[in-house]
């Protein structure tokens, strides 16, 4: 007679490192939409990303349709 042996090996739950980075890339798009005012870019362009405010630029329908005030 012969036996078969069957091992099942179940796991439940997201990986504590994928929600960290989850959050991470979460926050960063946040203060990227939403209140951003050229902070980015300055390392780059100095005070002249200040006022030319590209991302605003690029944001803006999205800034509003999320419910931030830009102006």
């Amino acid at each position: 007679m012969s036996y078969s042996k069957e091992i099942t090996v179940s796991k439940s739950g997201v990986p504590k490192i994928a929600l960290v980075a989850l959050a991470a890339v979460f926050v960063f798009g946040l203060f990227v939409v939403g209140y951003d005012q050229g902070h980015l870019f300055s390392v780059v362009f100095g005070e002249q990303a200040f006022a030319d405010l590209y991302i605003h630029e690029l944001t803006h329908d999205m800034r509003h349709a999320a419910g931030f005030p830009c102006h």
